[in-house]
């Protein structure tokens, strides 16, 4: 990696509270991200210590759920100060379970998103696709005024058969269900770009394996994090590589990476 490279992480820590316990220090200054993004905090700001909030070299920024204690809730640690930063979208049933942060850098806006899970209802189903719908309307402003985005995240959903290791016992549970893949079918055709994907078409990695039936042991896993990049930074060479952390404990989900080249 170059000096000027921007290394940029992304990990649903399923519980900041949890993780701390489990060795997130260590994994986080072995990652060494420029911008390291955080989803499913579980806190509220009373909860936010010390030891979490202030991480040498950084800032950081949080958004939390206001309506249910523990649950959801988003996190940035960045070296890079930005510009702005928004705490969601306007959208009151979005922003108040605090699960979009945006920060909007010199030459690209970086989302760091935790999309809604739908395996509890089929009302819960429903907001996760309207969620979809919201949150790319919403962006797509930005890629139409062509601002160059990021947005990272568990998107709690696995795109294609190559994304879960049993896809047949699972097309017909939330995560896998056609509706939810046909939304990723849709981004990509206007024009964003899952790194991994594009970068390691045939490679088999997960990022979340559930806690039962030893399933990280064996691998049984899913691929439902993401980083989705508009396609100009592919066109202009800015994305040099990406990681799937499958190694790295301490949550259901592990950490994933993308490296950005700088601007020429």
């Amino acid at each position: 990696m170059k000096n000027d490279d921007i290394k940029l992480v992304s990990w649903n820590v399923n519980g900041m509270t949890g993780v701390m316990k489990k060795g997130f220090l260590d994994a986080f200054k072995k990652l060494n991200a420029d911008i390291f993004a955080v989803q499913e905090t579980k806190l509220q700001s009373s909860k936010l210590t010390p030891e979490m909030n202030t991480i040498e070299g950084y800032e950081s920024f949080w958004s939390h759920s206001i309506l249910k204690k523990g649950y959801s809730g988003v996190g940035v640690y960045t070296k890079i100060r930005p510009n702005r930063i928004r705490y969601g979208i306007g959208v009151p049933k979005y922003d108040d379970e605090g699960r979009i942060l945006e920060l909007e850098f010199e030459d690209f806006i970086f989302f760091n998103v935790y999309f809604p899970n739908g395996q509890m209802s089929d009302e819960r189903l429903q907001y996760k696709l309207d969620f979809y719908r919201d949150f790319f309307s919403y962006v797509e402003q930005y890629k139409n005024n062509g601002k160059s985005l990021i947005i990272c995240g568990d998107y709690n959903t696995a795109h294609n058969e190559i994304d879960l290791k049993n896809p047949k016992a699972n097309e017909k549970y939330s995560g896998f269900l056609r509706v939810e893949r046909d939304w990723l079918d849709r981004i990509v055709s206007e024009g964003y770009v899952d790194v991994f994907r594009h970068l390691y078409p045939d490679t088999v990695k997960y990022s979340w394996w559930t806690y039962r039936f030893n399933a990280r042991a064996k691998n049984v896993g899913w691929r439902i994090d993401y980083f989705f990049v508009t396609r100009d930074l592919i066109q202009r060479e800015r994305i040099r590589d990406s990681r799937i952390h499958d190694s790295v404990t301490g949550s259901d989900h592990c950490p994933i990476e993308v490296v950005l080249a700088p601007e020429n």
